[in-house]
């Protein structure tokens, strides 16, 4: 058994040697292999990469590390980087802490503290692409809020649905409201304190309608890294209700924290954007972007990204390996995506159309940091290709410091995209060709 051992120890040594060895990009833009697996320092506009569970390193063929970033001022100079035609501004800032952002039928921005627990609503009067009105929509009853959605969906919504971090809640709103009008309705007692939605460990909840709806979606992250005891009953899943909190069905599980969730425009089509488990090392385990199957299993806590095992849980639910589904586009380990967005605007190249726009918050479990950005996930024909790509870096400093974290993302009125970030509590705009 020792001589086993030994020969384990030996062979991812040799393995993190291999994995040192320089890999080249497939072509001029897209990396892959153990180069799209790199850092910060390989990120700019415009380059692609594409990993796959091919590339994946054994279980801690890296020490783990905690490596959180040193949030500092934007330095003089700083700047951001977005694709040639396009351009970036700060939109508004004095926020404490934003996260969610959503973009009403009427154009006007609404705006989640989740910490602060207040939701505002940022309104462009003018039409000069910044906001000249910031009021409170909602204060009361709000316990770390964070997904938000108008229901139902389409041009004249009734309500504001917010999943607070331990029930869903939602206020009666018409097209231009500035303030509820209207206390908070609690849903169906499963979606209440105490019931289905308990808080602690990953606290977001995401929160989406369907097309035509007459389902919502929650999602619920896991309280743990990678724990499978009594406490973790009901998380790490998405789920499914009728509009009033009623007809709980599990829609997807084992997903350890989808803190994204969308439907794809015109289509009856979930995504997720998803943080994987950390501890098993820099390079593992990849985050990703996925169509959400139904009924579909994702793995956690005994496996991830298909078939591969969890050393924690060696032997454990080999029932389960085959049915562990590979996501369709994985990320940098560690990045931490978070909100997501499809482009539905008319502002930016037609190329964009339909495409994905994600929000990167950055690592903390990788000794070279990954993140801190906004990629794009191109569709073609509405699939995925397996690769993204980075549309706005720049908020880490050749030194490795970090001045920006970006948290929601959203596509506004005028067809300009509009992120989050909570480092420094602002939100960026970037338009095309204006």
């Amino acid at each position: 058994m020792r001589d086993r051992s030994r020969l384990s120890q030996l062979l991812v040594f040799a393995f993190a040697l291999l994995w040192a060895a320089p890999v080249f990009a497939a072509d001029g833009k897209t990396l892959t292999g153990r180069a799209a697996m790199g850092d910060w320092t390989s990120d700019s506009p415009g380059v692609r990469r594409r990993i796959t569970v091919a590339d994946l390193p054994p279980p801690n063929a890296t020490r783990s590390v905690d490596n959180g970033p040193d949030v500092v001022s934007r330095p003089d100079g700083a700047t951001l980087h977005v694709p040639p035609g396009f351009r970036i501004e700060k939109y508004a800032d004095g926020f404490e802490d934003p996260r969610f952002l959503l973009t009403a039928p009427n154009g006007d921005l609404f705006v989640v503290e989740s910490r602060h627990d207040q939701i505002k609503i940022l309104r462009d009067t003018n039409g000069d692409g910044k906001p000249d009105s910031n009021q409170i929509f909602a204060e009361d009853n709000l316990n770390k809020p964070f997904g938000i959605a108008f229901y139902p969906p389409g041009p004249d919504p009734q309500y504001l649905y917010v999943a607070n971090t331990n029930g869903v809640i939602r206020f009666p709103y018409r097209n231009g409201d500035m303030k509820a009008r209207g206390p908070a309705e609690e849903l169906h007692a499963r979606l209440s304190a105490g019931g289905l939605l308990r808080g602690g460990g990953h606290w977001t909840r995401g929160l989406v309608f369907s097309p035509d709806g007459k389902k919502m979606y929650v999602s619920i992250g896991s309280l743990s890294n990678n724990s499978d005891n009594a406490a973790e009953a009901d998380r790490a899943r998405i789920f499914e209700f009728n509009p009033d909190g009623t007809g709980q069905k599990v829609y997807a599980w084992g997903v350890r924290n989808a803190v994204g969730i969308a439907f794809r425009p015109d289509a009856s089509e979930l995504w997720m954007s998803t943080n994987e488990r950390d501890g098993l090392g820099d390079d593992l385990v990849p985050d990703y972007i996925s169509r959400v199957k139904p009924g579909g299993f994702y793995g956690w806590p005994w496996y991830y990204l298909g078939d591969h095992q969890d050393p924690e849980h060696k032997g454990e639910k080999p029932e389960l390996a085959k049915e562990s589904i590979v996501p369709d586009v994985l990320l940098q380990a560690h990045s931490a995506s978070l909100n997501l967005c499809f482009y539905t605007g008319k502002q930016f190249p037609k190329e964009y159309r339909g495409d994905i726009f994600a929000a990167f918050h950055g690592s903390w479990n990788r000794k070279k940091r990954t993140g801190y950005k906004i990629v794009r996930v191109p569709l073609e024909n509405g699939k995925p290709t397996g690769v993204y790509e980075d549309f706005v870096t720049g908020f880490v400093n050749p030194n490795g410091d970090v001045w920006g974290r970006p948290v929601g993302v959203t596509v506004a009125k005028d067809g300009s995209l509009l992120f989050s970030e909570d480092a420094h509590n602002t939100i960026w705009r970037v338009s095309y060709g204006r």
